[in-house]
Parts: C-alpha cells; sequence; structure tokens
C-alpha cells in the first residue's frame, strides 16, 4: 500500500498534547514511544518491524495491596472475578493477556492492547485508542476492587516497569 505511517506526526502529535516521555530503543520497532496518559499511567506507543498498524499498549501489575484482599477470597470469588474481568474489558473492543497464576488463580498482571491501521491513523483515532485502553485498565481496578474490597492507596508514581517491552 501507499500509505506510510510516519513517524515524525505521531511524534508531534504526542508532544503537542504534552504526553511524550521518552523514546525507547527497541531492536523489534520501527518507532516505539513511552507516553504518560493520563496523568500518572503509563503506556506505549509502538509501531512493530514489518506491520502496518501502531500498537497502543498498557501494562499493569496488580498492586501487592490488591493481591492481598485477593488471597483471602474463595476459588468462587476468582473465578467469578476473571469472568467478570473479561466481559468487562471485551467491551472497550481491546484486546487483552491476563497473566494468571496456575496454582493460587489469582491474576498477576494484565496488558491491554489497542491497534490502529495504518489506513486509521489520525490524531482523533489515536487519542481514542488511549482512552479505550486507558478506560479498559480503569475498569479492571474498579472491578478489582467491587470485589475484593478497596484500599487505601497512596498515589503511585508512575514507573517504566508498566512498560509493556521490558
Amino acid at each position: 500500500s501507499d500509505i506510510m505511517i510516519d513517524e515524525e506526526t505521531i511524534k508531534n502529535w504526542i508532544v503537542d498534547e504534552g504526553i511524550f516521555r521518552e523514546k525507547k530503543f527497541d531492536d523489534n520497532a520501527d518507532f516505539h514511544y513511552i507516553i504518560e496518559f493520563p496523568k500518572d499511567n503509563i503506556m506505549d506507543v509502538v509501531k512493530p518491524k514489518g506491520k502496518d498498524f501502531i500498537l497502543i499498549a498498557c501494562a499493569t501489575q496488580v498492586s501487592p495491596q490488591h493481591l492481598e484482599l485477593m488471597n483471602n477470597s474463595t476459588p468462587k470469588q476468582r473465578s467469578d472475578f476473571l469472568l467478570d474481568v473479561n466481559m468487562g474489558i471485551n467491551q472497550f473492543l481491546v484486546d487483552c493477556q491476563l497473566a494468571i497464576d496456575q496454582n493460587t488463580n489469582l491474576l498477576q498482571q494484565y496488558v491491554i492492547t489497542y491497534q490502529i491501521f495504518e489506513d486509521g491513523i489520525s490524531k482523533n483515532n489515536l487519542f481514542d485508542a488511549l482512552k479505550r485502553v486507558f478506560k479498559s485498565k480503569i475498569q479492571c481496578v474498579w472491578i478489582i476492587e467491587r470485589t475484593f474490597g478497596t484500599i487505601n492507596e497512596a498515589s503511585v508514581k508512575p514507573s517504566n516497569e508498566n512498560s509493556m517491552f521490558i
């Protein structure tokens, strides 16, 4: 196809909106940016090598406090929770990988991704995708708290530990 994904354009959009954090060197990507969207939430914008799309990704570790709450739950609560998470995230039309401890059936980490193909890349579509991925992540946090109880979390500083491709 004649359509190309222009790195400069995408970088300008994320810089203009104040969400650019750093460029990551990544052998598997034509470009890979770490962004903060919204405040205190780290995400990746990646153009994988040889692909005709960009990928928006957000990886989230379940917090130790949430894991502690989950530890005190019944097996039925745990399996109901995983179904709720899958159904909740499914509505956002994103892709999601859940890392589940096979022994305890507890969710450890989840990675939410969304693709924009080159013929659909616009600033509007990029920001819609960012919102969609972020809202899916928050949905998951809310389902955890609704199911297992809430914790009083001091605001957690963003860190690249939640970057998808460490």
